[in-house]
């Protein structure tokens, strides 16, 4: 059976685990989450993922949602690329950075992507709520102080090989540009995201996300 990704592209969250089955070279098919429309919320899609999200993996008759869950899974179909080591120390480490991304920078750039790339892109909601954004950006400061501060002397996030917390903490950083992020004082973190935007696989991705493959108006 071919694996199946229910995802809404433009997302870091579906990003992630796209571009994760594309480094991978597994056989997958996209199945379009169409979220402003409200594709999440109809009883086919809400049987396979209750909390009315995506991404949202599907292997024959398992289902599998959390995006960081589903990379994992499609890691454990190439244990040989490193994605997610073998000894429980680096495996840790890798599910170490997971957590992070979930509790603190996803949290931070969220909100920034919301206001100024989802509301005016995708929900024609009106302009952003500064008020938000400066909230955010405080978050943003901080997670990514710790972030910089752990890829110094490092190629990639838990050292030199390329893991799923590379992927998980690079996705949203797609919407740098559109989200005006604060990276200036982040050498370390700008430097590691544009070795993993040269990826192939990374360009792929982004190649399926209309939202990132055009530029803005």
């Amino acid at each position: 059976m071919t694996i199946e990704l229910y995802v809404f592209p433009p997302s870091p969250r579906s990003f992630k685990v796209m571009a994760i089955a594309n480094h991978l070279g597994l056989d997958w098919t996209l199945q379009f989450v169409d979220l402003p429309k409200g594709d999440q919320k109809t009883p086919q899609y809400t049987a396979l993922n209750p909390n009315m999200r995506a991404p949202t993996l599907t292997d024959g008759d398992y289902v599998l949602w959390e995006s960081n869950a589903i990379a994992q899974y499609l890691a454990s179909k190439r244990p040989e690329s490193g994605l997610m080591p073998r000894d429980e120390r680096g495996r840790l480490d890798v599910t170490r950075w997971q957590f992070w991304d979930l509790a603190h920078w996803d949290p931070a750039q969220a909100t920034v992507i919301f206001e100024y790339v989802a509301k005016p892109f995708i929900v024609k909601g009106g302009e952003p709520d500064l008020a938000a954004v400066a909230k955010a950006t405080e978050l943003f400061h901080r997670a990514a102080k710790v972030l910089d501060a752990q890829l110094r002397n490092r190629k990639f996030v838990t050292g030199d090989t390329l893991t799923l917390a590379d992927f998980s903490l690079g996705a949203p950083l797609n919407y740098a540009e559109m989200g005006h992020y604060p990276l200036e004082p982040y050498s370390e973190i700008k430097r590691w995201y544009g070795a993993l935007s040269a990826m192939p696989a990374w360009h792929k991705t982004l190649a399926q996300s209309p939202l990132l493959a055009a530029p803005a108006a």
